[in-house]
C-alpha cells in the first residue's frame, strides 16, 4: 500500500533560520500521526509545505502520491486541512458556511450529519460572529471533513475547547479513523496524541528527534520507575529497576510505613520534555 505521506530532507529557510532541517517522514494510509513539539519548532511550516500552502527550499514530499507544489483542485479535493487559526465567516450561519464549503466537493457529506458529529446542530442557525472561541473552532473542523477528505491535516485544532467539546471532537477522529481516513494533528495536548495516534512525531528546531507510538516515547516501556517517598523533611526521589526490593528495604530502613509512597512510571510529559531537553542540546 502507498504512504499518504512520504518526505524526505525537507527544508525550509527564513533569511539564516532553518525552520525545518531535513525533516524525513513517513504517514501511512489510514493511521493517525501526532506531530509533537514546542512552538518555533517547524511544526506549522511542515505541514503547510504537506498543504501546498507553502513552499520548501529543498527535498522531496509526496502527497496522496503528488508532489503539493505542483498539485491540481483535484488533488486539494482529496484533502481536509483545518488551520491553526480560526476562520471568519461572519455574515454567514453555520449552516450556511458549511452549504457553501461542500460545493466544492464532489461527494461532500450531507450537512446534517456534519452539524451532528462536530456538536454544532443547536448552532446551525446562529450567524459565525455570534459563535464562541470553541464553537468557531467547531466550525473549522466541520469545514474540514465536509468534503470526505482521504487525508485530513488538523493544526491544533482543539484550542479553546472545553472538556466536553473535547470528547465530541475526539468520538470524531474514532469516527473517521475507522472510515479509513488518515490523518495528520498537531497538537499540544499531551492526552490528546496519548489516545488519539497510533504514532507520535517529536519535532525540535526544525528535527525529528523521535518517532515511535505513545506507550514507546522515551522512556515509558523501560524497566525502571520512580519512588518518591517523604524522610526527615523532605521529599526524596529515587529511579529503580527493581522497585519492589527497594520498598523493601526502605521499609525495613524506615521502620515499617514509608511516608508518601508514590510509584510510577514516566509519563507521556516526562518522556516528551526528557525528548524535547536531548533535541535542543
Amino acid at each position: 500500500m502507498e504512504n499518504a505521506v512520504t518526505v524526505s530532507g525537507l527544508t525550509r529557510r527564513y533569511g539564516d533560520f532553518c525552520a525545518v532541517d531535513g525533516l524525513d517522514l513517513v504517514v501511512q494510509q489510514g493511521e493517525c500521526l501526532a506531530v509533537l513539539g514546542p512552538n518555533g519548532a517547524g511544526k506549522t511550516t511542515t505541514i503547510e509545505i504537506l498543504e501546498g500552502y507553502r513552499h520548501r527550499d529543498a527535498g522531496d514530499v509526496r502527497v496522496l502520491g503528488v508532489d503539493p507544489a505542483t498539485a491540481d483542485r483535484h488533488w486539494r479535493a482529496r484533502l481536509g486541512i483545518v488551520l491553526q487559526s480560526a476562520s471568519d465567516f461572519g455574515d454567514l450561519s453555520v449552516r450556511e458556511s458549511i452549504d457553501h464549503f461542500a460545493r466544492f466537493y464532489p461527494h461532500p457529506r450531507a450537512t446534517a450529519e456534519v452539524l451532528e458529529i462536530t456538536g454544532l446542530s443547536e448552532k446551525s442557525d446562529a450567524r459565525n460572529s455570534s459563535l464562541s472561541g470553541g464553537q468557531r473552532r467547531r466550525l473549522d473542523v466541520a469545514l474540514g471533513i465536509v468534503g470526505r477528505p482521504e487525508l485530513l491535516f488538523l493544526d491544533e485544532p482543539t484550542t479553546g475547547f472545553d472538556p466536553e467539546a473535547r470528547q465530541v471532537f475526539w468520538h470524531l477522529i474514532d469516527r473517521l479513523k475507522s472510515e479509513g481516513t488518515t490523518i495528520v494533528l498537531t497538537t499540544h495536548y499531551l492526552e490528546e496524541a496519548d489516545a488519539l495516534a497510533d504514532r507520535v512525531v517529536v519535532v525540535a528546531r526544525g528535527r525529528k528527534v523521535a518517532d515511535t507510538t505513545p506507550a514507546l516515547l522515551g522512556r515509558r516501556t523501560s524497566e525502571d520507575v520512580r519512588v518518591s517517598w517523604w524522610e526527615s523533611e523532605q521529599r526524596h526521589d529515587a529511579i529503580t529497576s527493581t522497585p519492589t526490593a527497594f520498598i523493601a528495604t526502605l521499609s525495613q530502613r524506615l521502620g515499617g510505613e514509608i511516608p508518601q509512597l508514590e510509584v510510577a512510571r514516566p509519563t507521556l510529559e516526562q518522556a516528551y520534555l526528557e525528548l524535547l531537553e536531548e533535541g535542543e542540546k
